[in-house]
């Protein structure tokens, strides 16, 4: 599950809590480790990062990876005209490639941050995706030096104009050709897609290293009537060997009912419950 719906929780607590209600593995929000949004992730010393895998080690989590990479410094933008803006903003990515490495073992980081990678500048979608597609290509080594797996998170039309559709994330993942680059499908970000996403699934299968459960509004698991036992016997028929991982927008009713609502709801879907 991702921490951030835990909000100001400690993080000893939150993994508490998720192994209580049954978790195996802690997604991580980088802006929830730093004093505040605008702190970079260097802020985030080798101790702390040694304290942090001690404390998901001694609590029984798995370290899964990081998502919401790009909430802060402020003024972080990848797709940007401005070459100093979008260096500073690779850079910050480059960043993160060492504190998922840090965390754990074969981290993945889920690329979504629609605000800072959306086109702007006056560029067109064609012009701000190729700037997307060359920053990517410029960290991937790096990322594959570390044992990280960047993951190219399609999002709906409402949120972000640069990588609108599963197909869209495959073909870059194809073009950068590197094993450090891979995509992911996301419930919630999803919702544009005009094929089942099931069908979405076994076509792109190879392509997909991660899986973010949520229902179609973005509240967690069991508050809109998704149809999660389709989803996860498509991803069990297909041999999924990865994570699959809880991702909520809304966190009103709070991490831990969250957490439990959503891991029932999950096995009584998969006929477990």
């Amino acid at each position: 599950m991702c921490n951030e719906a835990f909000e100001s929780t400690p993080f000893v607590d939150q993994c508490r809590i998720l192994k209580s209600a049954g978790y195996q593995g802690i997604e991580i929000a980088p802006f929830t480790l730093v004093p505040s949004p605008d702190a970079p992730p260097t802020e985030v010393t080798p101790e702390q990062r040694n304290e942090l895998k001690r404390i998901m080690a001694g609590e029984g989590l798995e370290f899964v990876g990081l998502h919401w990479l790009m909430v802060g410094p402020k003024d972080l933008h990848v797709t940007t005209p401005d070459t100093e803006v979008r260096k500073r903003g690779w850079g910050h990515i480059d960043q993160l490639i060492d504190l998922c490495a840090d965390l754990g073992d074969n981290g993945i980081m889920v690329f979504g941050s629609p605000n800072q990678r959306k086109t702007t500048g006056g560029l067109t979608r064609e012009e701000a995706t190729r700037n997307y597609v060359e920053g990517l290509a410029s960290v991937a080594p790096h990322a594959e030096q570390r044992g990280v797996t960047i993951l190219v998170e399609a999002l709906p039309i409402g949120q972000s104009d640069v990588v609108q559709t599963l197909a869209e994330a495959v073909s870059i993942v194809q073009e950068i050709n590197s094993p450090a680059v891979r995509t992911m499908f996301d419930v919630h970000n999803a919702i544009d897609e005009a094929e089942p996403h099931t069908a979405l699934v076994e076509r792109y299968f190879e392509f997909i290293r991660h899986v973010h459960v949520n229902e179609l509004d973005g509240r967690h698991c069991g508050t809109a009537g998704y149809d999660f036992g389709a989803l996860l016997a498509t991803l069990l028929r297909l041999g999924y060997q990865h994570w699959v991982s809880l991702e909520a927008f809304d966190f009103k009713p709070g991490g831990e009912t969250i957490a439990r609502e959503s891991l029932s709801c999950l096995r009584r879907a998969e006929g477990n419950e």
